[in-house]
Formats: structure tokens, sequence, C-alpha cells
């Protein structure tokens, strides 16, 4: 398929799914429960790192998690009282357990009685001009992972590029976070990171769909591919790359190419 054609496939896939009727299927329809600005930011983090396996069961976990903090998760995370994390004992999604939930629950604590808005846990390595969200993401996690007591375990549900990791479901939160479009999926409610700062959630689905089209040549599914692509796309469109998320996703997944 020749560039022009190919970018034209590419921006009608966009299209097809950028569209109100994407969310009920997908997590970013857990956020969209909300209205106030930390309440999604907060429902859409769980979301996106509860996201990986059987969509239906990982929107089902988020939903049920949203109850357990009385459908208001930032007075919840502000509020709570002692007894109140009770009724967390035995939350569970694949791997992460109630250990996990806690620990994010103290960072959100820490981090929500100083700030206004998540948006500043990504921006603390952040200088403007940079090229990706890369030096974001590795002050994202090691600001999140800065309390007294972590873990172990934790640390595994945050990625990170210093770990070669393809940062997958932080990058797809931060779409959902900094893209703003017309079309009512992405919120666009952080305006200190450029959509041209991010970077291409890769997972299998999508990049078995780019190498199909011959736009990934690395075989691995890591951080060097995610950059790459991401090259790729923004030769597709400088200002907003991962809008083709949409796409190849949804190439990848509801048609199964």
């Amino acid at each position: 398929m020749i560039e022009n054609n190919l970018k034209e496939f590419l921006d009608s896939k966009v299209d097809f799914y950028n569209q109100p009727s994407f969310i009920a299927q997908d997590p970013v329809c857990i956020p969209h429960q909300f209205t106030k600005k930390q309440d999604i930011e907060i429902a859409g983090f769980f979301a996106a790192i509860f996201a990986w396996g059987n969509r239906t069961t990982i929107i089902n976990k988020s939903n049920e998690l949203m109850q357990l903090m009385d459908k208001a998760p930032h007075q919840f995370i502000l509020q709570h009282q002692k007894k109140d994390l009770q009724k967390l004992e035995g939350f569970k999604h694949r791997t992460f357990n109630t250990t996990d939930l806690l620990y994010c629950i103290e960072f959100f604590n820490m981090h929500y009685s100083n700030n206004q808005s998540l948006e500043t846990a990504f921006t603390k390595g952040l200088h403007k001009k940079e090229l990706t969200i890369e030096n974001g993401l590795k002050g994202f996690y090691n600001y999140f992972f800065s309390l007294p007591h972590i873990p172990e375990r934790t640390k595994k549900h945050i990625a990170s590029p210093e770990k070669k990791s393809s940062c997958k479901r932080l990058n797809m939160y931060l779409r959902w976070m900094v893209r703003k479009d017309n079309k009512g999926v992405d919120f666009g409610i952080w305006k200190n990171i450029s959509p041209a700062q991010l970077v291409i959630p890769i997972d299998v689905h999508v990049a078995r769909v780019a190498k199909k089209f011959n736009l990934l040549q690395n075989n691995k599914t890591d951080w060097q591919a995610a950059l790459e692509l991401t090259a790729y796309l923004r030769t597709l469109d400088a200002a907003d790359p991962v809008k083709y998320d949409f796409a190849l996703f949804g190439t990848g997944v509801m048609e199964k190419l």
C-alpha cells in the first residue's frame, strides 16, 4: 500500500473508531462516568492500569473499584478513614491486589493533598520542548515510588522506559487525558503536555497491524518499538501522532487483521 493510500486508509479508520460508540466497550468508559476532573483522572488511571486481558473483565473490575470508593474516588482518597479501607480488602484484578491498591491510594492521598491535578505528576521530569513524553514517564515512576514504604510487588504495575517497557497502559492513559478533539472519546483535560509528545500505546495487537503495513521493524514490543512506530506516525500527523491508536488498535482487535 503506497504511503498516500496508507494515510488515507488509517485516517478513515481513525474517523471510524474515534466516535462515542467506541466508549462503551473500552476501558475509557470508566472515567466517562465522571465529570469532576480529579475523579476522571483517578478513575482513568485505575482503568488504564487494569487494562490487560479481557476488556469486559477490565471494565467490570474497574466498576467494582469505583463502587468500593462510593463512586467518588477523589473524595474517598482525601477523606477516607482507616475503617473505610477495610472494604477494599480482598480486591483483586489478575496480579493487582489489595497491597497494590492501598499503596496507590496512599500515593494519591499524598499527591492530591498538595496538587489539584495528577498532570503535575507526569510533568516533573518533562521539558515542554522535548520530542516525546519519555522523561515525563520516568519522572512519574520515580515520583510514584517516592513514599517511605514501597511494596516491592507494586513496582511491576507501573511501567517505565528505563525498564524498556512499552508503557502501553500509561501511554493509553496519557492519550485519554491529553488528546483533545471534538469526537468525545479522549478528554483533553491536561494542557501542559502536548499531544505531539505522546507515544503510541503499543501492544501485540497494535504491533501486529503495524508490521502488516511495514510501519514497524522492531520484533520486540518494547519502548524502542513504541518510539519507532510513533516516529512513523509523526510523519502522518506531527501534531497528533497517537490518534492512529484508534486505527491500529481497532483494526487489530475489532477487525482481527
